[in-house]
């Protein structure tokens, strides 16, 4: 088994002491899609050949899943800066899995689907990722079930079993990523048509749509709620590919953007994945141009160059809530909280599809936010008031944790964020990046 020397992979508790009230300025350019990242390296598992994939972003996420790889061995190895080159083996053996990192990781899930095809019968623990509620794998269990995949969810793992696989006509439990993935990896190399309906459109299925396409697997309908994918049973290529980018990040970079009062430009923007979001901070007041249109890498997704100018906002006069896709990205919701408190008057935001995740805006209340908790699901958010700097810890969820870090931008005097381990499982050398466009964050290790 080949050890990836190249990872930075770390657990010791590292924090960010950020300086706030500074302005933002210049261009960022959006990093790699994390989600992307994940879902591309479990469908490499498809291909008995060499697999090379560019635009992997170099994340504490996908640090864990390359680790349970190599645990089950998988040569894995970085040759460029977010490149990856991924040989299976002739066999695969799961009895020495990486268990430390699968529990650290709900990606490990997504692994089902490939594996069916290589192994009988395994075993895999469960999946942790970030805490959000109760998440059941309901829609990746029915499903799979209909294409011969058996799952038994013990205590500690979840056992699968397949005799016989067989194409078929599937209904998803509900739309979710990961068991939309999940489905057609496993659905690829099913020889026969698969009709998947009530799929994501979202921006990582897609991927994994298109990446199939490039192993020669015929799929129809991506980005739609019908996805008809024509499998075939062996698939022994060496092939490239590019990974686009990352919508939720740049997201974020627009959310600090507008927190912050600032003027910056953001580039390689995946815009069918903000098209709403831009379109509610527009009515919400933002003041936008878009500088450019082209593809991303993989030749498949749109981009844009986006300058945002200080703006005055002012809430929405209806909620702000997502939906599966196009609707406003789950992942992108939190990001109009840190909004919501620099616009005029009080705006509702309604994060239905977690059971707790909206319990974690109320954190910004110790930055002097005014934060108002409804339900499990609903916050009000009144604008205004002026964030002052605070000591906290990231709580145990990527996106609530970077929106504490943005509050934090934006408030007078010194913060403190202790652990940021959850924020480096999504982003890219983070601290760095903001400080290039004019934040002022350190490092501490601890």
């Amino acid at each position: 088994m080949k050890k990836n020397n190249t990872q930075k992979a770390s657990y010791t508790s590292v924090d960010f002491q950020v300086t706030g009230g500074k302005k933002l300025s210049g261009e960022i350019t959006t990093s790699f899609s994390k989600n992307g990242s994940v879902g591309l390296l479990c469908a490499s598992l498809l291909n008995k050949g060499t697999t090379t994939l560019h635009g992997i972003a170099r994340i504490e996420e996908v640090y864990r899943v390359i680790e349970i790889l190599e645990s089950i061995d998988v040569s894995v190895s970085w040759i460029g800066a977010h490149t990856i080159k991924i040989t299976p083996p002739t066999k695969f053996n799961l009895k020495n899995i990486n268990i430390e990192s699968a529990i650290k990781t709900r990606s490990i899930i997504m692994l089902i689907g490939p594996l069916a095809h290589l192994l009988p019968s395994f075993s895999i623990p469960h999946a942790a990722g970030c805490k959000l509620g109760k998440r059941t794998i309901s829609a990746h269990t029915y499903a799979l079930e209909e294409l011969g995949i058996k799952i038994k969810t013990t205590n500690n793992s979840y056992d699968v079993t397949t005799k016989k696989t067989k194409s078929a006509n599937i209904v998803m439990y509900e739309s979710g990523d990961t068991a939309c993935e999940n489905v057609l990896m496993a659905a690829a190399k099913i020889k026969g048509v698969t009709k998947i309906e009530c799929a994501s459109g979202n921006y990582m299925v897609q991927e994994v749509c298109f990446f199939l396409q490039k192993l020669g697997v015929k799929v129809t309908g991506i980005g739609s709620g019908t996805i008809i994918v024509e499998g075939i049973s062996d698939i022994n290529i060496d092939i490239e590919y590019s990974n686009s980018e990352d919508p939720i990040e740049s997201m974020m970079f627009i959310s600090a953007a507008i927190t912050t009062n600032s003027e910056l430009i953001i580039k390689r923007c995946p815009i069918d994945f903000l098209t709403l979001e831009l379109y509610k901070l527009k009515k919400m007041g933002l003041k936008y141009k878009v500088l450019k249109n082209y593809l991303s890498e993989n030749e498949n997704t749109k981009l844009i160059d986006i300058q945002l100018f200080p703006s005055k906002l002012k809430a929405p006069e209806d909620k702000i809530h997502a939906n599966p896709y196009p609707g406003i990205n789950i992942d992108n919701l939190p990001f109009f909280v840190p909004i919501a408190t620099v616009s005029k008057g009080t705006t509702l935001i309604h994060d239905w599809f977690y059971e707790n995740r909206a319990i974690y805006a109320t954190e910004l209340n110790r930055l002097s936010a005014n934060v108002t908790l409804a339900d499990p699901h609903r916050v009000y958010i009144t604008g205004g008031t002026k964030l002052k700097s605070a000591q906290l810890v990231c709580p145990p969820a990527l996106r609530p944790s970077m929106v504490i870090l943005i509050a934090m931008m934006a408030a007078s005097g010194t913060s403190v964020l202790r652990n940021v381990y959850m924020i480096n499982r999504g982003y890219e050398d983070i601290a760095k990046r903001l400080n290039s466009i004019g934040a002022d964050i350190k490092i501490m290790q601890n």
